[in-house]
C-alpha cells in the first residue's frame, strides 16, 4: 500500500471528526462513555491543522494523526485509521515514521489510549510503556529511541 502524510487543512475537520466517531465508538460504548455529540465536539475543540497530518493511502483519505509539541517533548493524539485499513500494517508504518522524527529531536512522546483498546498493543510494540492509568485512560510514554529494535517489525 502506498501512503503519505500531508498537512491537514481546516476543511479536513469534518472528515476527521466523523472518522473519530466511528473508530472510537466501540471502545467508548464498552466503557459506557459514548456520546454522539461529545465524541465529535472534543475533536472540533482541539483540532489544530498546524500539528495534524492526514494519512493518504492509495490516493484516498485513510486517517489522521496529531503530534503537538509540549514543554517535555511531544504529545501524540487523534491517531485514527479507517476501519477497513486497520490491522494491515499502515498504523505501524505511520507510527514508525513519526517516532523516527521525534527520536531525531531526542525527546519523549506521550499519549493516552482508552482502557481495553487494541491500539495499546500497537503502542507497546513501538516502545511505549504505561506511565499511569485511571478507569478510562492508560497514559503511556516512550523515551527517545525506546523500542528502536522493534520498529523494524
Amino acid at each position: 500500500m502506498e501512503w503519505e502524510l500531508r498537512s491537514a487543512q481546516p476543511a479536513d475537520i469534518e472528515t476527521i471528526v466523523e472518522l473519530r466517531a466511528v473508530v472510537m465508538r466501540p471502545d467508548l460504548e464498552r466503557l459506557g462513555r459514548f456520546d454522539e455529540h461529545r465524541v465529535r465536539q472534543r475533536l472540533r475543540d482541539s483540532f489544530s491543522p498546524r500539528y495534524t497530518s492526514v494519512i493518504v493511502a492509495d490516493d484516498a483519505f485513510a486517517g489522521c494523526v496529531t503530534v503537538r509539541p509540549t514543554e517535555e517533548g511531544r504529545w501524540l493524539e487523534h491517531f485514527y485509521l479507517a476501519p477497513g485499513l486497520q490491522g494491515r500494517g499502515l498504523g505501524s508504518a505511520v507510527l514508525r515514521t513519526l517516532l523516527e522524527r521525534i527520536d531525531a529531536d531526542g525527546v519523549p512522546v506521550r499519549l493516552n489510549v482508552l482502557q481495553g483498546s487494541a491500539a495499546r498493543r500497537l503502542y507497546e510494540r513501538h516502545g511505549f510503556t504505561m506511565e499511569a492509568q485511571d478507569p478510562i485512560d492508560v497514559h503511556m510514554v516512550r523515551g527517545p529511541g525506546a523500542g528502536a529494535g522493534a520498529l523494524g517489525t
